[in-house]
């Protein structure tokens, strides 16, 4: 079962998103909150494995401010993104905060539950306007920026704080792969890869992929 915990201030969108969840196969309702006073105390007792949260919760702490100060004494929780918000400062606020996903409240119940399963996967699910505004940034463009891009993926270089084997996966990371791709490729579980995850970001001091992407390209 994946657990899952729902932080919204819209009563309304709070309750659908209940729903869905509810009548989902293989999916449990963990929690359910209006505010991030609230969802910072009950999130860490109950513990489920995801958190769907909206960016603004009325007065007081957004979304991302919750990501923030749960993510560093939690690192296994998963936290998507859901909102109405596609400005690219937004995405890439959340993204660094340490959302591993990114969907707009447009999308449809079926493509939620797809992205709610993709992430406890290991992937990292994003609507696909989302997508293409973060792929827009990391891309190397025409006039010759730095930007990341996988076709580039191997112009990294080993970290010295990391292992011969976390060095493998964060290369691996760098190309865009899932969990499970990366399992295939290095002939080791996805739960393998999931522990190797976890010690490259404790080690090198970062909450999420693309924070690691840059260490490994030293540009931070």
């Amino acid at each position: 079962m994946i657990k899952v915990a729902i932080l919204d201030d819209n009563a309304t969108v709070r309750t659908a998103l209940e729903k869905i969840i509810g009548e989902a196969e293989g999916f449990e309702l963990y929690g359910s909150y209006a505010d991030a006073q609230e969802a910072l105390v009950l999130i860490p007792l109950l513990e489920p494995d995801v958190v769907l949260t909206d960016i603004n919760l009325g007065a007081g702490e957004t979304g991302i401010d919750c990501i923030r100060k749960l993510k560093p004494d939690h690192p296994g929780l998963l936290f998507m993104i859901c909102t109405v918000f596609d400005d690219d400062e937004k995405i890439f606020e959340a993204i660094c905060a340490g959302a591993n996903g990114y969907m707009l409240k447009r999308t449809t119940p079926a493509e939620l539950i797809r992205a709610i399963r993709e992430m406890h996967g290991g992937g990292a699910p994003m609507s696909s306007l989302i997508a293409r505004k973060v792929v827009s940034v990391f891309q190397v463009n025409d006039s010759g920026g730095q930007g990341w891009n996988p076709l580039h993926a191997k112009n990294g270089k080993s970290l010295p704080g990391l292992s011969k084997r976390e060095n493998e996966i964060l290369q691996q990371l760098a190309l865009g792969l899932l969990y499970k791709e990366i399992a295939a490729n290095l002939y080791i579980s996805a739960e393998t890869v999931r522990k190797h995850v976890y010690h490259i970001y404790e080690k090198l001091h970062v909450g999420n992929r693309v924070e690691a992407i840059n260490k490994y390209f030293r540009r931070s």
